[in-house]
């Protein structure tokens, strides 16, 4: 999967959001359009089908990253490649918050089923399949492509967009650790099914696609077991994230970028007890945002917090 900037090429930024385009995509591109042939007229209509595809594709990631800013998360990078998109979005640690974050890129899709289809069916009315057949080939190809990436993404297999939307449902039920772990040992079945599907029909396409699932759901299973076992340790009544509002574990859990000792950066105020090394914010394990330490206090500070020279300076 790419990540971020790296082989990708920036191609303009929209609402706060950086829309990369890695460099595969014109291979697959090539590939693709010449395996299109003598489908229409024209080279030309293969080329703007695959636009249309793309154009299909950020929209749906632009759904993602524009609903998670919506609920105050974080969401600044969308790239594109050739097994689709990924919008990096990082929501508010709360199941309502991550639900609509992944559910409005589907939705996108739900939305295009009547303006496509209706084309199609102004198409059909007018005869475009004899007056115009390449017109009337585009519409049906495009309003199918959006059909069928609709019906991909909600399958309820994790990392896909309907797994994500399970793991969020169950979220509110059984709570954010558990609900990952049932989510990902489901996208285990649906990656192993997936596999055996890529076998039987010899696609090369599915099996990439099958071994990107993989991946995304051993780390979401490591995560999930990471989860599991911070939520059995005892926490500090005294301290609460600003963020989701847990208290954060006791014990040398915070390690030093200087001198990689660890500690436990509560009971020293945020500086390293081995080196001195001070800073400035300190990150919670549960959702992984980053307080500075007199905002992590649930009640009145007895100390201040000040930076100097970009490191917290506590007295």
């Amino acid at each position: 999967m790419p990540t971020g900037r790296q082989g990708s090429i920036h191609l303009f930024k929209f609402q706060g959001v950086d829309v990369f385009l890695h460099w595969s995509w014109f291979l697959v591109a090539v590939f693709i359009i010449k395996g299109q042939f003598g489908v229409y007229s024209s080279i030309g209509w293969s080329i703007l089908e695959y636009v249309a595809l793309f154009l299909i594709v950020l929209t749906h990631e632009f759904g993602h990253s524009l609903a998670c800013r919506s609920v105050g998360g974080n969401a600044d990078r969308i790239v594109l490649w050739p097994l689709g998109g990924v919008a990096y979005v990082d929501p508010p640690p709360r199941p309502g918050a991550t639900l609509w974050s992944i559910a409005a890129g589907p939705l996108v899709n739900v939305a295009l089923l009547p303006i496509l289809w209706g084309l199609h069916s102004v198409s059909r009315s007018q005869d475009w399949a004899g007056t115009q057949p390449d017109l009337a080939l585009f519409i049906f190809n495009v309003a199918w492509i959006n059909t069928g990436l609709l019906l991909f993404n909600i399958l309820p297999i994790f990392p896909l967009d309907g797994g994500q939307i399970l793991r969020s449902l169950l979220w509110f039920i059984i709570g954010r650790a558990r609900s990952l772990l049932v989510a990902t040992v489901i996208g285990f079945i649906g990656v192993a099914l997936f596999i055996f599907y890529a076998v039987r029909t010899g696609s090369a396409w599915l099996g990439i696609l099958a071994v990107f699932m993989l991946l995304n759901c051993w780390t979401g299973l490591k995560h999930a077991m990471q989860l599991i076992k911070m939520s059995k340790l005892p926490r500090r009544g005294d301290f609460s994230c600003p963020t989701c509002k847990s208290s954060p574990p006791i014990g040398e859990f915070w390690a030093c970028g200087n001198c990689r000792h660890r500690f436990d950066t509560f009971a020293s105020g945020a500086t390293c007890p081995y080196c001195g090394t001070q800073y400035p914010v300190t990150r919670c394990f549960d959702c992984g945002r980053a307080h500075a330490m007199n905002e992590w206090t649930k009640f009145a500070p007895q100390s201040n917090a000040t930076l100097v020279g970009g490191k917290a300076e506590i007295r």
